[in-house]
């Protein structure tokens, strides 16, 4: 059974002629297969049809018969001469399996390409995951910075109480030293004639004095928070104690705490802040509120 030549057999798949003879003339006319699968990678480029100026045998890859150089008639043609003709069943058995080749070089193309694709996907998101943790790293290091410079700040507002508290106490020793003692080693004054001295159940009661409060904090979500302070903290201790315990809110950056009294109602203000719980009346308990932020 003759056998179709590659340029043949391309144009009974379908493929154009001129196409097919490219595609040979490309892959150096290394036969069917190479020649189907550029024709299968470049089937989509803009100038896949335009013709190579290359002579004819050049593209099939063999010199030009003497049919093609002088015509049927040509010197040195004799009648019944040329290539066996195919019969028409031989000739679809050829293109029968011209075409399984191509649906198996195009099943190759399509896996190739799917698993280009599946790699592309996993690239996209390994990347994806690394700029995402990459975020969540910076955010970390925001939040530990932030809290660290609120640790700092908070140092550094007991260390200027405390030195507020030792200067006071040099004071009252000064004053106990120049006056010679303390003030109640002072002489009492003399007590007039006839007056009688009052019996120590009629004196007032004198108020007690407490050295420590114990706070309630209500956060908008429902849960609380409970911490014992000095009756002579300022209520920013207060504050920034609720800033540091009441954990993250969904939505990134937190506002500062407003606080709020329960009862009476009263929202405290930035002057308030700078004053101590002694004098707010949050001695020795007291119940605070963390307002709700308004929705923006």
């Amino acid at each position: 059974m003759a056998e179709l030549t590659a340029l043949e057999s391309l144009i009974e798949m379908g493929f154009p002629r001129g196409r097919a003879e490219k595609a040979l003339a490309l892959t150096g006319n290394q036969g069917i297969e190479a020649a189907m699968d550029w024709l299968m990678e470049h089937e989509d480029d803009p100038d896949v049809d335009e013709p190579l100026a290359t002579p004819l045998g050049h593209v099939l890859g063999r010199e030009p018969t003497a049919s093609e150089q002088g015509g049927p008639e040509g010197p040195g043609s004799t009648a019944g001469e040329g290539k066996p003709t195919l019969s028409e069943e031989e000739r679809q058995e050829q293109t029968k399996r011209m075409l399984e080749l191509m649906a198996q070089k195009q099943r190759e193309r399509e896996e190739r390409e799917e698993r280009e694709a599946l790699e592309r996907e996993r690239q996209r998101r390994k990347q994806g995951q690394e700029l995402s943790a990459a975020r969540q790293r910076l955010q970390e290091d925001e939040m530990r910075r932030a809290a660290e410079e609120r640790r700092r700040e908070k140092a550094e507002e007991l260390a200027a109480r405390q030195r507020v508290r030792e200067k006071i106490e040099r004071d009252k020793a000064e004053r106990a030293k120049k006056y010679g003692g303390s003030v109640g080693s002072r002489p009492s004054p003399p007590t007039e004639p006839g007056a009688v001295p009052s019996s120590p159940s009629q004196e007032p009661p004198t108020k007690r004095e407490y050295d420590q409060c114990r706070i309630q904090v209500r956060l908008p979500d429902g849960t609380s928070l409970t911490q014992t302070f000095r009756a002579r903290e300022q209520l920013a201790a207060v504050r920034l104690y609720v800033e540091l315990h009441r954990g993250e809110e969904p939505g990134g950056d937190q506002d500062p705490v407003q606080l709020l009294s329960g009862f009476p109602r009263r929202a405290f203000s930035e002057a308030d802040m700078e004053r101590p719980l002694q004098e707010l009346g949050l001695v020795p308990s007291a119940v605070l509120i963390v307002a709700k932020k308004c929705p923006s």
